[in-house]
């Protein structure tokens, strides 16, 4: 999951298929099998696109033993409001905190020159969905006040953000799937192990 163009459909056909094939924006799921040294998994890449995102969310989300966000790690401070609402929208879904989904933030395109590492951006999208929360609890509470602050509310109440704060494990690493073709090695281990583990 994640933002358009963040390299979610690169970072799938590399995991699927470890080769690189060109890609585009993607109108529907992509699904495939995926061997570990311990099971065959089925992953799922969803279209990052915002009039059809939510509704393949919706489609999976009561089946996803886990889930991958992918962040481009060049745009995030140009997208930071949008990566950051998704983000919240996903870790606030009663169904994915009811399950404690196991989130990994993927922090993608680290090969690029003006890449942000994990730890920046984990301290943006803290930051960031810290301000998104005190949003969304203001439009709870004007909408129907008996609702209180704790229906959807992230974290702990009266402190910032933080994705510690959350009964699910939310992990964050980088990654890279390359631009390139074949001969250019992606670099996906973080994202393979982390899979492993699961």
């Amino acid at each position: 999951m994640g933002l358009s163009d963040s390299g979610k459909t690169l970072l799938f056909v590399r995991l699927a298929y470890s080769q690189y094939r060109q890609t585009f924006t993607s109108m529907k799921e992509n699904v495939e099998e995926y061997l570990t040294s311990n099971d065959a998994l089925k992953i799922v890449d969803l279209p990052g696109q915002e009039r059809l995102r939510n509704k393949f969310f919706d489609q999976y989300k009561n089946s996803a033993k886990s889930i991958v966000f992918v962040v481009d790690s060049v745009t995030i401070q140009k997208e930071i409001r949008d990566v950051a609402e998704y983000l919240y929208t996903i870790l606030s879904d009663p169904m994915v905190q009811s399950y404690s989904t196991p989130v990994l933030i993927l922090c993608n395109k680290q090969d690029q020159p003006l890449a942000k590492g994990a730890q920046v951006i984990k301290s943006l999208l803290e930051k960031e969905i810290n301000l998104v929360r005190v949003t969304k609890s203001s439009q709870l509470q004007s909408v129907d006040p008996s609702q209180g602050n704790n229906s959807t509310y992230l974290g702990k109440i009266g402190k910032d953000f933080e994705f510690s704060h959350l009964s699910n494990r939310v992990e964050i690493a980088e990654s890279s799937a390359n631009t390139g073709d074949d001969d250019t090695p992606a670099d996906i281990k973080s994202l393979q192990d982390w899979i492993s583990k699961l």
